[in-house]
């Protein structure tokens, strides 16, 4: 074996653990202790100054083809690590022309995503041995199951970064090769598909550095913990959040601590919730087209049962984001709640009508896949039946959502995109 394989290898074993330093430095991501060649690197070491340079790999514009899009463009730590801004999708391409077709996800606190699996299954948990169906995997349809392979959708996509491995190679040789040199060999350097690899695994290890992305910083995990306490509403709103037959928010979002280890607000599933057709995407100008989740158009290796299927996101930092659901169609976080309240209940509030005055229900799925679409609780009801949850409940929920915010993190040099 190769000594670059080897150590490529090595690290990518290395990038498999949980990270707990926050590494701040800017322009220079080789530690003090790294400056020695990369084979008497300690594996601290290693792992420090893989995780610094995927900190800079992030924000760093010049790997989009535009030279104006980075990562961090998209996903911005005061955000959850999610955009700035409501827009239902993002701008990218080669001239910035281009118009992405889902929201763009958080990644905050996906450690623990297991691979994609069509049939999954607890060990433990509330319902442990219970087959929950498709689960796991990255995006909002578990193409991918690693971060690395995650971090290369956005990077080569032709209306995100739309970057290429010679793209990247050029930006590593004029601006990285001291580093890339030291962690991967001179050896990297001569090779368009191993400096490609190597970005990649250095975005993945950052990803995984718990203090950016998993810091349980939140109010709640404060109160679980016994250090504070909720408010008379926010102890209300988790009440409801748990209760099975008002908000049932705790069926796929798990909020039970198990074995003192904090939730992570997501069961890593998939739902098809039925959502409003979003006009704001340019694709669903046309009428034919879809976006099916588990069952298209990104992935084709699936059966239609699974069409309309889209990840369960985690909730933490929800409170956060600017857009929500994968086609951003809701852009408050009240809504958001409200929206499990009426969908079934006052459809007439979230669906347009037809040119007869029909309503147009389900409007974003063909009618062939329709039963497919959550009626478990809210859900379920009749047109004019009482809802779920009323007003001051909903107001409820959200205040209790906001204590999942953390902290927010402390401007770095590398927010400022470079």
């Amino acid at each position: 074996m190769s000594t670059l394989k080897t150590l490529l290898l090595s690290l990518f074993c290395l990038a498999a653990l949980p990270l707990t330093a926050h590494e701040d430095d800017a322009l220079s991501v080789v530690p003090a202790q790294a400056s020695q060649p990369a084979n008497t690197l300690s594996a601290a070491a290693r792992h420090q100054t893989l995780t610094a340079l995927g900190k800079q790999l992030f924000h760093d514009r010049q790997l989009s083809a535009s030279g104006k899009l980075s990562c961090a463009s998209c996903h911005q730590a005061e955000y959850g690590f999610t955009p700035n801004n409501s827009k239902a999708v993002q701008k990218g391409g080669d001239h910035m022309q281009l118009i992405g077709t889902r929201a763009v996800p958080t990644l905050m606190y996906l450690q623990s995503t297991p691979p994609f699996t069509e049939h999954y299954t607890e060990d433990e948990g509330l319902q442990p041995g219970f087959d929950n169906g498709p689960a796991g995997g990255y995006t909002w349809d578990g193409r991918v199951n690693t971060l690395a392979e995650q971090a290369k959708i956005p990077l080569f996509s032709r209306n995100e970064m739309a970057s290429t491995p010679t793209l990247i190679a050029k930006r590593i040789r004029t601006a990285y090769p001291k580093v890339f040199a030291q962690l991967f060999g001179a050896e990297s350097l001569q090779s368009d598909a191993a400096l490609t690899d190597a970005v990649l695994l250095a975005l993945q290890t950052y990803q995984q550095d718990a203090a950016e992305f998993a810091p349980y910083s939140s109010k709640f995990d404060h109160v679980m913990q016994g250090n504070a306490s909720f408010t008379p509403l926010e102890e209300k709103g988790f009440r409801l959040f748990m209760d099975p037959n008002k908000g049932n928010c705790a069926s796929c979002h798990q909020a039970a601590v198990i074995h003192g280890a904090l939730p992570q607000f997501t069961d890593h599933g998939y739902a098809a919730l039925g959502l409003p057709r979003n006009q704001h995407i340019k694709q669903n100008h046309d009428r034919h087209y879809y976006d099916l989740g588990l069952c298209g158009p990104a992935r084709q290796d699936l059966n239609a049962e699974y069409c309309g299927f889209f990840k369960v996101p985690t909730l933490r930092n929800v409170a956060r984001k600017k857009s929500f659901f994968h086609n951003g169609v809701v852009h408050i976080l009240r809504d958001a709640v409200r929206f499990y309240a009426e969908r079934d209940t006052a459809p007439e509030k979230w669906y347009p009508q037809d040119r007869k005055g029909g309503l147009q229900k389900y409007n974003d799925l063909p009618e062939k896949y329709r039963d497919n679409i959550e009626t478990k609780a809210p859900f379920g009801q009749q047109a004019g039946d009482q809802a779920p949850l009323n007003a001051q409940e909903i107001d409820a929920i959200v205040a209790f959502l906001k204590t999942l915010n953390d902290d927010v993190p402390a401007a770095g040099a590398l927010a400022k995109a470079q």
